[in-house]
């Protein structure tokens, strides 16, 4: 089935289920008023959200109602948890190449992650907001997924079980302020601002076989203005599965129902600068950070700017018939003030 959080409704939104392709949707109230309600109660709510989707495929789901992405907050407003992690070492390779030093062993066989501001997310539709492009700020086209309760420990076949839905991310970074940061030795902070997600979170089941060992292999589209920018797939070079990376998170403690853990970047191994991109023949990036590290590593430094005011980015997955699986992402950079 099919969720999403309509903005209506108060600081958490309405839930509504929508049909599998997209055109309508019914608010639940008599099941949950909202998308952690639903997953708080999973048990008993689940099964009759997936009777209304069942109503709403089939056409005959009383009271549906057009389904507008413009109108919907990411599927859950805010959580009690969002941690990212970094599971396409391609990506990582790229950024320790470009700066001469090679991905320790160790990078192979614990996940890297951050933990990620959850207070406020951004809408799929709403702005990418900042007060100067001097901050750098660039686009992370992810995928992530979101659990249930899980206890101190968890195993990895555990954490997979309860992987309750899947939706895209746009992981925005602000690269200019992040080395600053890291050297002081405490992680991500300021560089890391409000994510936004897709209009849509689905069940596992929903994907059907490109939902594999905990991996969402499909490809994972990104345009920027317009333009093909990345086309990467989701499920190679995903060194650690999503499964893998709840564990990680549950290795020192419990996780509860609604917590989000993401993919990171997603990338794929490929030859050249000149042919990762899409325009000659590559499956591109998503990210503006990739290209300028092949940028660097060939030419010496990079040469593809950051986002700008203005500019557009869309980030989108299909299915194999061409259907939008979560809804777009679609962001404009706007310029912000500091209130005086």
């Amino acid at each position: 089935m099919k969720l999403a959080t309509l903005k209506a409704g108060g600081r958490d939104g309405t839930l509504v289920v929508v049909r599998r392709d997209l055109s309508q949707c019914l608010a639940v109230p008599q099941i949950a008023p909202t998308l952690q309600a639903a997953l708080d109660d999973w048990e008993r709510c689940a099964p009759l959200l997936q009777a209304v989707s069942d109503a709403l495929n089939a056409g005959n789901a009383a009271g549906a109602q057009p389904f507008d992405p413009a109108q919907c907050h990411s599927p859950l407003p805010r959580a009690y948890q969002w941690a990212d992690g970094s599971a396409y070492l391609n990506h990582v390779e790229l950024v320790r190449k470009a700066r001469g030093s090679e991905v320790p062993p160790s990078f192979w066989t614990d996940p890297l992650m951050y933990q990620g501001g959850s207070d406020s997310f951004v809408g799929p539709r709403d702005p990418i907001d900042a007060i100067s492009e001097d901050w750098g700020i660039d686009l992370e086209a992810e995928v992530a997924v979101v659990t249930g309760d899980l206890p101190l420990g968890a195993s990895v076949a555990q954490c997979g079980q309860a992987i309750r839905l899947v939706m895209l991310v746009n992981d925005v970074s602000l690269r200019n302020l992040i080395p600053a940061e890291l050297a002081k030795g405490f992680g991500f902070f300021q560089s890391k601002p409000a994510s936004s997600f897709s209009p849509v979170a689905v069940t596992p089941d929903e994907l059907g076989s490109a939902w594999q060992d905990a991996k969402l292999h499909l490809p994972l589209r990104v345009a920027l203005n317009g333009q093909p920018f990345g086309c990467p797939n989701a499920g190679e070079d995903m060194a650690f599965s999503f499964a893998q990376l709840v564990a990680h998170v549950t290795k020192t403690r419990a996780m509860a129902a609604g917590s989000i853990v993401g993919s990171g970047t997603v990338s794929n191994k490929q030859g050249s600068l000149h042919g990762s991109s899409i325009a000659n023949g590559g499956v591109g990036y998503c990210c503006l950070a990739e290209v300028r590290m092949y940028e660097a590593i060939e030419g010496g430094a990079p040469a593809t700017p950051f986002l700008h005011f203005g500019d557009r980015v869309h980030i989108e997955m299909l299915d194999a018939s061409g259907q939008s699986i979560f809804g777009a992402i679609d962001q404009t950079v706007r310029r912000v003030q500091a209130p005086v």
